[in-house]
């Protein structure tokens, strides 16, 4: 098999939350009218599933590529029935629904073969933006339940405030929302499991009559950590010696996410040891990888197999890249090395104190 960067389908999610912040602000094309809620720039999502667009492998399923050729595609990456990673744009002009999503455990008790922890990068965020995550200290069940079924988030839910530029890393289990104004960028486990607590529907708007709502409500209540209380972070920088700059958003054992930039007329060059999603979030970019040279459009995504072995970025660069880490090879070890302390990196996601 001759690999090369392969460009995916992308499932566009017209939710009642978003706008169009991602066509006119990030400047994705070919986008439809109306509202833009979420693109999925990689999925695997059962009946999201991405396709390859274009070359010589046009056509084929993301979900295929995985199961018939696990060491190419992820290289020392997990194996499994998916592939390990979504990926989106999340355009939060109104705010999300106060939600969940289930850990591993409780996705396997329905079916599933893993639940989702996931992490936000926020790209841009109006004066004034907060999100939800995690409960106030002292919070029980019986409190959350009335607080939820009241619709009164804001007593028993922790309010941040949102900067351009932030990370966090959200665990399974965390009540959480964020929006209006906000722009993100998300990496997450490959679920769309969730529970949601609103007396809407967050597709359309449409009512939820009493037994479905409360319902939603009991079975966040099952799913719930009540000691999760995530904090944004602003990332760890690690100069590349080549005129690029890494930046360690977050990391844990699912994912981690990295912004790569690279100064006009340098470059930046990075092994591709598993699967690799790179993501512009700045202009146009030109990359190299396995023997070809590819132009990367404003707020598109490529998607590196591992056989790859490697890329390079020709500044001027602004990427986010994410993958499966070896905590220790990938994130800790280089990071100790620069001067940052064990605390500091600790706080970067799970697993890594």
């Amino acid at each position: 098999m001759d690999w090369y960067p392969l460009r995916l389908t992308t499932p566009v999610k017209q939710h009642v939350f978003g706008g169009r912040s991602i066509p006119d602000r990030l400047g994705r094309g070919g986008l439809p009218p109306g509202r833009i809620a979420e693109t999925w720039e990689v999925s695997d999502v059962d009946g999201d599933e991405a396709h390859v667009r274009e070359g010589p492998l046009a056509g084929a399923r993301l979900r295929d590529l995985v199961r018939e050729h696990p060491q190419d595609m992820l290289g020392r990456g997990p194996r499994g029935p998916r592939f390990p990673l979504l990926t989106k744009f999340i355009d939060a002009a109104a705010p999300l629904p106060v939600h969940l999503h289930p850990d591993d455990g409780a996705a396997h008790a329905q079916g599933e073969p893993n639940g989702k922890t996931e992490a936000w990068h926020i790209l841009e965020a109006e004066p004034g933006a907060t999100a939800l995550a995690g409960v106030k200290p002292g919070v029980g069940r019986q409190r959350l339940r009335q607080a939820l079924l009241d619709q009164d988030f804001d007593t028993v839910l922790r309010r941040l405030p949102v900067r351009a530029g932030q990370t966090l890393y959200v665990p399974a289990g965390t009540v959480h929302s964020f929006g209006p104004g906000t722009l993100v960028y998300e990496i997450e486990q490959t679920s769309d499991l969730q529970e949601h607590a609103m007396r809407h529907r967050m597709e359309d708007g449409a009512p939820l009559d009493d037994d479905e709502w409360r319902a939603n409500v009991e079975a966040l209540l099952e799913q719930w950590h009540p000691d999760h209380r995530p904090e944004f972070a602003p990332g760890l920088g690690l100069p590349t010696g080549d005129g690029g700059q890494r930046v360690i958003l977050c990391a844990g054992p699912y994912f981690a996410l990295e912004r790569w930039q690279v100064a006009a007329g340098a470059r930046l060059d990075r092994p591709v040891t598993t699967a690799l999603v790179l993501s512009n979030a700045g202009a146009p970019v030109t990359f190299s990888s396995g023997g070809t040279t590819q132009t990367l459009p404003r707020a598109e995504t490529a998607l590196l197999p591992a056989a790859l072995g490697a890329v390079r970025l020709h500044g001027p660069a602004d990427v986010l890249a994410g993958y499966v880490p070896d905590l220790d090879t990938d994130i800790r070890d280089p990071l100790l090395s620069a001067g940052y302390g064990p605390g500091v990196v600790a706080r970067l996601g799970e697993g890594l104190g």
